[in-house]
Protein backbone atom coordinates (compact mmCIF):
# COMPACT_ATOMS: atom_id res chain seq x y z
CA UNK A 1 0.00 0.00 0.00
CA UNK A 2 0.94 3.55 -0.83
CA UNK A 3 2.46 5.59 2.15
CA UNK A 4 0.07 7.99 3.88
CA UNK A 5 0.26 10.92 6.40
CA UNK A 6 -2.32 9.33 8.54
CA UNK A 7 -2.01 5.17 9.47
CA UNK A 8 -5.35 3.88 10.10
CA UNK A 9 -6.05 2.56 13.49
CA UNK A 10 -7.47 -1.46 13.96
CA UNK A 11 -7.71 -1.10 9.85
CA UNK A 12 -7.47 -5.10 9.12
CA UNK A 13 -10.24 -5.67 12.09
CA UNK A 14 -12.31 -2.68 10.13
CA UNK A 15 -11.76 -4.62 6.88
CA UNK A 16 -12.75 -8.38 8.49
CA UNK A 17 -15.96 -6.37 10.38
CA UNK A 18 -16.90 -5.50 7.01
CA UNK A 19 -16.51 -8.46 5.04
CA UNK A 20 -15.59 -6.79 1.62
CA UNK A 21 -17.26 -8.61 -1.31
CA UNK A 22 -16.79 -8.29 -4.96
CA UNK A 23 -19.63 -5.85 -6.48
CA UNK A 24 -20.30 -4.68 -3.15
CA UNK A 25 -20.71 -1.18 -2.02
CA UNK A 26 -19.37 0.70 1.31
CA UNK A 27 -18.70 3.88 2.46
CA UNK A 28 -15.50 5.41 4.13
CA UNK A 29 -17.28 8.02 6.15
CA UNK A 30 -14.27 9.47 7.32
CA UNK A 31 -12.20 9.04 4.38
CA UNK A 32 -8.64 11.12 5.80
CA UNK A 33 -5.99 9.98 3.48
CA UNK A 34 -7.97 6.92 2.36
CA UNK A 35 -5.99 4.31 4.37
CA UNK A 36 -9.68 2.39 5.13
CA UNK A 37 -10.77 3.10 1.49
CA UNK A 38 -7.50 1.86 0.26
CA UNK A 39 -7.98 -1.54 2.59
CA UNK A 40 -11.37 -2.20 0.96
CA UNK A 41 -10.38 -1.97 -2.24
CA UNK A 42 -7.16 -4.05 -1.95
CA UNK A 43 -9.40 -6.64 -0.16
CA UNK A 44 -12.15 -7.31 -2.77
CA UNK A 45 -13.73 -5.84 -6.35
CA UNK A 46 -15.87 -3.09 -4.78
CA UNK A 47 -17.14 -0.11 -4.82
CA UNK A 48 -16.21 2.49 -2.30
CA UNK A 49 -17.58 6.05 -1.76
CA UNK A 50 -15.38 8.40 0.50
CA UNK A 51 -16.64 11.25 2.14
CA UNK A 52 -14.81 13.89 4.37
CA UNK A 53 -15.92 17.50 5.18
CA UNK A 54 -12.43 18.25 4.97
CA UNK A 55 -11.56 19.93 1.68
CA UNK A 56 -7.96 18.62 2.10
CA UNK A 57 -8.40 14.77 2.44
CA UNK A 58 -9.96 15.47 -1.30
CA UNK A 59 -6.36 16.03 -2.53
CA UNK A 60 -5.27 12.38 -0.64
CA UNK A 61 -8.64 10.51 -2.45
CA UNK A 62 -7.27 11.83 -6.08
CA UNK A 63 -4.53 9.69 -6.36
CA UNK A 64 -6.46 6.79 -4.70
CA UNK A 65 -9.21 7.22 -7.53
CA UNK A 66 -6.54 6.73 -10.23
CA UNK A 67 -4.91 3.96 -9.07
CA UNK A 68 -8.58 2.10 -8.66
CA UNK A 69 -10.12 3.69 -11.88
CA UNK A 70 -14.23 3.42 -11.24
CA UNK A 71 -14.24 2.49 -7.91
CA UNK A 72 -13.81 5.02 -5.87
CA UNK A 73 -16.22 8.07 -5.56
CA UNK A 74 -14.85 11.16 -3.62
CA UNK A 75 -17.93 13.46 -1.94
CA UNK A 76 -16.72 16.50 -0.08
CA UNK A 77 -19.47 16.68 2.73
CA UNK A 78 -20.50 15.60 6.38
CA UNK A 79 -20.65 11.84 6.93
CA UNK A 80 -24.22 12.61 9.07
CA UNK A 81 -25.21 13.37 5.48
CA UNK A 82 -24.49 10.01 3.89
CA UNK A 83 -27.76 8.67 3.13
CA UNK A 84 -28.61 12.12 2.08
CA UNK A 85 -25.13 12.16 -0.05
CA UNK A 86 -25.35 9.14 -1.99
CA UNK A 87 -28.91 9.49 -2.57
CA UNK A 88 -28.29 12.52 -4.72
CA UNK A 89 -25.73 10.05 -6.62
CA UNK A 90 -28.68 6.88 -7.19
CA UNK A 91 -27.53 5.17 -4.73
CA UNK A 92 -29.93 3.78 -1.67
CA UNK A 93 -28.46 1.35 -0.01
CA UNK A 94 -24.62 -0.10 0.78
CA UNK A 95 -23.28 -3.02 1.96
CA UNK A 96 -20.39 -1.53 4.74
CA UNK A 97 -20.24 1.68 6.58
CA UNK A 98 -16.73 2.54 8.28
CA UNK A 99 -16.54 5.41 10.36
CA UNK A 100 -13.09 6.70 12.20
CA UNK A 101 -13.93 9.35 14.69
CA UNK A 102 -11.93 12.29 15.70
CA UNK A 103 -8.96 14.18 14.51
CA UNK A 104 -7.04 12.61 11.97
CA UNK A 105 -2.98 12.82 12.07
CA UNK A 106 -2.90 15.16 9.13
CA UNK A 107 -4.75 17.53 10.96
CA UNK A 108 -2.70 17.47 14.22
CA UNK A 109 0.45 17.32 12.36
CA UNK A 110 0.16 20.77 10.19
CA UNK A 111 0.53 23.79 12.81
CA UNK A 112 -1.69 26.16 10.14
CA UNK A 113 -5.21 23.91 11.08
CA UNK A 114 -4.16 25.11 14.75
CA UNK A 115 -5.56 21.30 16.27
CA UNK A 116 -2.48 20.83 18.06
CA UNK A 117 -0.47 22.49 20.89
CA UNK A 118 2.75 20.72 19.68
CA UNK A 119 3.52 23.66 17.44
CA UNK A 120 2.31 27.10 17.40
CA UNK A 121 -0.38 27.85 15.06
CA UNK A 122 -3.19 29.87 13.88
CA UNK A 123 -6.15 28.58 16.72
CA UNK A 124 -8.38 27.17 13.93
CA UNK A 125 -9.56 23.41 14.17
CA UNK A 126 -12.12 23.62 11.59
CA UNK A 127 -12.45 20.61 9.77
CA UNK A 128 -14.17 22.21 6.92
CA UNK A 129 -12.72 25.57 6.84
CA UNK A 130 -16.05 26.81 6.96
CA UNK A 131 -18.01 28.53 10.38
CA UNK A 132 -16.48 29.64 13.65
CA UNK A 133 -13.30 28.98 14.57
CA UNK A 134 -11.95 27.82 17.76
CA UNK A 135 -10.77 31.30 18.27
CA UNK A 136 -13.87 32.75 17.86
CA UNK A 137 -15.34 30.89 20.32
CA UNK A 138 -12.07 31.30 22.95
CA UNK A 139 -13.05 35.15 22.30
CA UNK A 140 -16.62 35.42 21.93
CA UNK A 141 -18.26 33.39 24.77
CA UNK A 142 -18.50 34.54 28.29
CA UNK A 143 -16.72 32.70 31.02
CA UNK A 144 -19.64 30.23 32.52
CA UNK A 145 -20.07 29.41 29.12
CA UNK A 146 -16.79 28.07 28.18
CA UNK A 147 -16.46 26.48 31.43
CA UNK A 148 -19.19 24.84 30.69
CA UNK A 149 -17.61 23.67 27.41
CA UNK A 150 -14.53 22.40 28.73
CA UNK A 151 -16.17 20.50 31.44
CA UNK A 152 -18.73 18.59 28.93
CA UNK A 153 -16.69 17.97 26.18
CA UNK A 154 -13.35 17.94 27.25
CA UNK A 155 -14.46 16.55 30.85
CA UNK A 156 -11.99 18.81 32.89
CA UNK A 157 -12.60 19.27 36.24
CA UNK A 158 -10.52 22.24 36.60
CA UNK A 159 -12.92 23.83 33.80
CA UNK A 160 -13.57 26.81 36.01
CA UNK A 161 -10.28 27.65 36.95
CA UNK A 162 -9.19 27.21 33.19
CA UNK A 163 -12.04 29.49 31.41
CA UNK A 164 -11.56 32.05 34.02
CA UNK A 165 -8.02 32.46 33.03
CA UNK A 166 -8.88 32.62 29.39
CA UNK A 167 -10.92 35.44 29.81
CA UNK A 168 -7.86 37.25 31.79
CA UNK A 169 -5.92 36.69 28.74
CA UNK A 170 -7.97 37.47 25.84
CA UNK A 171 -7.81 38.10 22.82
CA UNK A 172 -6.40 35.04 22.46
CA UNK A 173 -5.33 33.57 18.42
CA UNK A 174 -2.61 31.51 18.81
CA UNK A 175 -2.37 27.55 19.23
CA UNK A 176 0.44 28.42 21.68
CA UNK A 177 -0.91 31.38 23.33
CA UNK A 178 -3.69 29.34 25.01
CA UNK A 179 -1.76 26.31 25.79
CA UNK A 180 0.51 28.83 27.64
CA UNK A 181 -2.55 30.10 29.52
CA UNK A 182 -4.17 26.82 30.47
CA UNK A 183 -0.20 25.46 31.78
CA UNK A 184 -0.22 28.32 34.01
CA UNK A 185 -3.13 27.34 36.08
CA UNK A 186 -2.96 23.68 36.11
CA UNK A 187 -1.22 21.73 38.80
CA UNK A 188 1.03 19.10 37.28
CA UNK A 189 0.46 15.69 37.16
CA UNK A 190 3.20 13.81 36.34
CA UNK A 191 1.73 11.64 33.14
CA UNK A 192 3.19 12.86 30.51
CA UNK A 193 -0.32 14.26 29.51
CA UNK A 194 -0.15 18.12 28.36
CA UNK A 195 -2.69 19.68 30.43
CA UNK A 196 -4.27 21.66 27.43
CA UNK A 197 -5.21 18.46 26.07
CA UNK A 198 -8.73 18.51 27.58
CA UNK A 199 -9.59 22.22 26.62
CA UNK A 200 -8.24 21.98 23.10
CA UNK A 201 -10.37 18.25 22.98
CA UNK A 202 -13.48 20.40 23.80
CA UNK A 203 -12.59 23.18 21.15
CA UNK A 204 -12.20 20.77 18.48
CA UNK A 205 -15.22 18.81 19.72
CA UNK A 206 -17.56 22.24 19.45
CA UNK A 207 -16.21 23.42 16.56
CA UNK A 208 -17.19 20.98 14.74
CA UNK A 209 -20.47 19.81 16.23
CA UNK A 210 -18.67 16.07 16.81
CA UNK A 211 -21.44 14.96 18.86
CA UNK A 212 -24.15 15.95 16.45
CA UNK A 213 -22.37 14.69 13.94
CA UNK A 214 -21.80 11.12 14.96
CA UNK A 215 -25.70 11.19 15.99
CA UNK A 216 -26.49 11.94 12.94
CA UNK A 217 -23.72 9.79 11.02
CA UNK A 218 -25.26 6.33 12.95
CA UNK A 219 -28.99 7.04 12.01
CA UNK A 220 -27.98 7.92 8.41
CA UNK A 221 -25.82 4.70 8.56
CA UNK A 222 -28.69 2.71 9.98
CA UNK A 223 -31.12 3.77 6.80
CA UNK A 224 -28.49 3.57 4.39
CA UNK A 225 -27.25 0.05 5.13
CA UNK A 226 -28.89 -3.16 3.42
CA UNK A 227 -30.15 -6.36 5.39
CA UNK A 228 -26.72 -7.85 6.27
CA UNK A 229 -24.42 -5.02 5.65
CA UNK A 230 -22.38 -3.84 8.33
CA UNK A 231 -21.53 -1.05 10.54
CA UNK A 232 -17.93 -0.41 11.92
CA UNK A 233 -16.82 2.40 14.28
CA UNK A 234 -13.70 3.44 15.86
CA UNK A 235 -13.94 5.80 18.85
CA UNK A 236 -11.00 7.07 21.09
CA UNK A 237 -12.51 9.12 24.04
CA UNK A 238 -15.24 8.08 26.34
CA UNK A 239 -17.41 11.04 24.88
CA UNK A 240 -17.61 9.41 21.35
CA UNK A 241 -17.62 5.65 22.82
CA UNK A 242 -20.81 6.10 24.95
CA UNK A 243 -23.13 7.33 22.21
CA UNK A 244 -21.85 4.66 19.69
CA UNK A 245 -22.02 1.69 22.32
CA UNK A 246 -25.93 3.28 23.38
CA UNK A 247 -26.83 3.12 19.83
CA UNK A 248 -25.39 -0.32 19.39
CA UNK A 249 -27.15 -1.72 22.47
CA UNK A 250 -30.59 0.06 21.47
CA UNK A 251 -30.94 -0.96 17.91
CA UNK A 252 -29.84 -4.71 19.06
CA UNK A 253 -33.13 -4.89 21.70
CA UNK A 254 -30.82 -4.41 24.53
CA UNK A 255 -32.22 -2.48 27.46
CA UNK A 256 -30.20 -1.27 30.34
CA UNK A 257 -30.30 -3.21 33.70
CA UNK A 258 -33.31 -3.36 35.57
CA UNK A 259 -33.65 -2.38 39.70
CA UNK A 260 -36.48 -3.03 42.22
CA UNK A 261 -37.09 0.44 41.49
CA UNK A 262 -36.95 1.10 37.59
CA UNK A 263 -37.66 -2.62 36.17
CA UNK A 264 -36.07 -3.67 32.96
CA UNK A 265 -38.56 -3.16 30.00
CA UNK A 266 -38.52 -4.60 26.84
CA UNK A 267 -38.25 -2.97 23.69
CA UNK A 268 -40.72 -2.07 21.65
CA UNK A 269 -38.95 -1.85 18.06
CA UNK A 270 -37.61 -4.94 16.17
CA UNK A 271 -33.88 -4.45 16.22
CA UNK A 272 -32.33 -3.05 13.24
CA UNK A 273 -28.89 -4.59 14.19
CA UNK A 274 -26.90 -7.37 15.43
CA UNK A 275 -23.74 -6.81 17.20
CA UNK A 276 -21.01 -8.84 15.86
CA UNK A 277 -19.35 -8.91 19.74
CA UNK A 278 -20.64 -7.35 22.79
CA UNK A 279 -17.00 -5.89 23.51
CA UNK A 280 -15.26 -3.55 21.83
CA UNK A 281 -12.12 -4.65 19.76
CA UNK A 282 -9.03 -2.37 20.97
CA UNK A 283 -5.54 -2.51 19.38
CA UNK A 284 -2.84 -5.20 20.32
CA UNK A 285 0.55 -4.13 21.23
CA UNK A 286 2.56 -4.60 18.45
CA UNK A 287 -0.13 -1.80 16.95
CA UNK A 288 0.19 0.31 19.71
CA UNK A 289 4.52 0.21 19.30
CA UNK A 290 3.64 1.48 15.14
CA UNK A 291 0.49 3.19 15.93
CA UNK A 292 0.52 5.26 19.56
CA UNK A 293 -3.06 6.72 18.07
CA UNK A 294 -4.60 3.04 18.70
CA UNK A 295 -3.67 3.23 22.39
CA UNK A 296 -7.23 4.73 23.30
CA UNK A 297 -8.43 3.52 20.31
CA UNK A 298 -12.28 0.93 20.29
CA UNK A 299 -14.12 -0.51 17.43
CA UNK A 300 -17.24 -1.59 17.86
CA UNK A 301 -19.63 -3.36 14.89
CA UNK A 302 -23.05 -4.68 13.81
CA UNK A 303 -25.13 -6.34 11.18
CA UNK A 304 -27.94 -4.75 10.13
CA UNK A 305 -31.13 -6.96 10.30
CA UNK A 306 -34.06 -6.96 7.91
CA UNK A 307 -36.30 -4.54 10.32
CA UNK A 308 -37.61 -0.87 9.10
CA UNK A 309 -34.89 1.60 10.70
CA UNK A 310 -35.50 3.35 13.80
CA UNK A 311 -36.87 6.69 13.54
CA UNK A 312 -34.05 9.93 12.71
CA UNK A 313 -35.68 12.08 15.84
CA UNK A 314 -35.26 9.12 17.96
CA UNK A 315 -32.92 9.92 20.65
CA UNK A 316 -30.11 7.62 21.10
CA UNK A 317 -30.27 7.51 24.86
CA UNK A 318 -34.41 6.44 24.63
CA UNK A 319 -35.41 2.61 23.90
CA UNK A 320 -38.90 3.67 22.14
Amino acid sequence: MTAAPHIPVLRDAVVASLMPKSGGHYVDGTFGAGGYSEALLVAADCMVWGIDRDPDALAFGAALTARFPGRLTMIEGNFGDMDRLLGDRGVRAVDGVALDLGVSSMQLDRPERGFSFRADGPLDMRMSHRGESAADLVNRLDEAELANLIYELGEERLSRRIAAAIVRARPIVRTAELAQVVRRVMPPKGDGIDPATRTFQALRIAVNDELGELTRGLSAAEHLLTPGGRLAVVTFHSLEDRPVKTFFQRRAGKTPGGSRHLPTSAPSRTPSFRLLSNKPLVADKEEIRINPRARSAKLRAAERTAAPSWPKTLDLGEAA
